[in-house]
């Protein structure tokens, strides 16, 4: 089996959660034996064509003079297309490139290939190339315009919102994170329901292996706060959805109950409005602008944090709260989309009201104030990644989806040698 996959952001260009996932499903699937092509955009310093870990990379490069990010990423599907066109040219047979046909009961010996899109952004490559090689397309769609924007609002927005249309549409199957975005797929794309698979996104959590000594914990967390001083983390783009005005609008009452606490914001984006809030509030010291953290200084942030919270509006899914469970770090979320479905309340973290600033603090308030049972949590959600949020898991789960793709497929008049059908040679 092999699988061409795209995506507008692969590493090192680490945009959201797309990334990660890709990178992670790409050398899980390898791992397996399913051999993967990744097809992206480039990024300054990476090279055109790798091979890492088994996985054949190839980062294309985007002409100039894009108008504005719709036309950009309509330049990158022209060049992701063109990529994975060569590529397909040299592994698939179109229909009347003499090629013999199938008798009827003669079995279709072509390597397995399908198609995996992921999200809207690398929609009109995937589907372009499906058509030309008459392949299968999955789709993997992480989150949707609809949730993200509460509705669709403005042109742009229906736009993209066409696009997701559109891939679903196109897609055999279509695959979902958690049960919350095969609802909402439903509801905003009218996907059959039938026609989704739900595999969780998964972490690593040997990346969090590697312990800091006493010494090294110390001069790190110096960094961001003073010996006393808790540290509640945030990571994530700064965006309205992640939650991060609630998070800020939380602190005073935090502070009023527990003095030395610190929070702490990672994440590229517009912050001005973020810091004339904690300053309206008087809470501006209390606050660190940590930026864009790279991912080796994000791995020992986890370990010196003393709570993680994710406060988002919208989430499909959460991520981030599964990288803090792995690291053993105690979490608070919000109760939105799929982020219960990954934090159990008291059981593996503690949900909270969404876009709640006083249900937030009371969540924080707990773990600072009961460490002993926020420990006994933060180690039970460790055991939940390693049964339920790990990749191999998923990896297989993927593969499977794959496999029940082709084999449909081999039957389907969207095969042009169907099994078993009679083709006509003179056609």
């Amino acid at each position: 089996m092999r699988v061409i996959m795209l995506t507008w952001e692969y590493p090192p260009k680490i945009v959201g959660g797309i990334a990660r996932h890709v990178f992670d499903l790409a050398n899980a699937l390898v791992a397996q034996g399913v051999k993967v092509n990744v097809i992206t955009c480039e990024h300054p310093g990476a090279p055109a064509e790798e091979v890492e870990n088994g996985v054949e990379i190839s980062r294309v490069t985007v002409a100039s003079g894009a108008h504005d990010f719709i036309h950009w990423v309509q330049l990158l599907n022209d060049a992701m297309y063109a990529r994975a066109d060569r590529l397909l040219s040299e592994l698939v047979p179109l229909a009347g490139d003499n090629v013999a046909p199938l008798a009827a009961g003669e079995e279709d010996e072509r390597e397995p290939v399908v198609i995996h899109a992921h999200d809207w952004l690398a929609h009109y490559a995937a589907n372009g190339l499906k058509h030309k090689y008459r392949l299968p397309l999955i789709a993997t769609i992480h989150a949707t315009e609809h949730g993200r924007n509460n509705g669709i609002h403005s042109p742009g927005q229906a736009y993209i919102n066409h696009v997701e249309w559109e891939l679903q549409a196109a897609a055999w199957r279509v695959i979902v994170c958690t049960d919350y975005m095969r609802r909402e797929c439903q509801r905003a794309l009218g996907t059959p329901w039938d026609k989704m698979d739900v595999i969780v996104n998964g972490v690593d959590p040997s990346k969090f292996a590697n312990e800091l000594s006493e010494h090294e914990r110390a001069e790190f967390r110096s960094r961001y706060a003073a010996p006393n001083e808790k540290i509640i983390f945030f990571v994530g783009r700064l965006v309205r959805e992640k939650g991060v005005e609630v998070l800020i609008q939380a602190l005073p009452k935090i502070r009023w109950f527990y003095n030395d606490s610190k929070l702490l914001i990672c994440g590229g984006g517009n912050r001005d409005h973020l810091v004339r809030l904690a300053q309206s509030l008087g809470i501006d010291k209390a606050v660190y602008f940590a930026g864009f953290v790279p991912d080796d200084d994000l791995l020992k942030i986890y370990q010196v944090a003393d709570v993680a919270c994710f406060p988002s509006l919208y989430e499909p899914f959460g991520i981030v709260a599964l990288e803090a469970m792995a690291a053993r770090v105690p979490v608070v979320v919000s109760d939105t989309g799929g982020l219960p479905e990954v934090v159990e309340h008291e059981v593996t973290g503690t949900t909270t009201y969404t876009g709640n600033a006083n249900s937030l603090a009371d969540g924080i308030l707990d773990v600072l104030l009961h460490p002993i049972r926020a420990r006994q949590k933060a180690n039970t959600a460790f055991e939940r990644v390693q049964n339920v949020f790990n990749w191999h898991r998923i990896a297989q789960q993927t593969a499977e989806t794959y496999a029940r793709v082709w084999e449909e497929y081999l039957v389907s008049d969207f095969n042009p040698w169907p099994v078993g059908i009679e083709v006509d040679e003179d056609v």
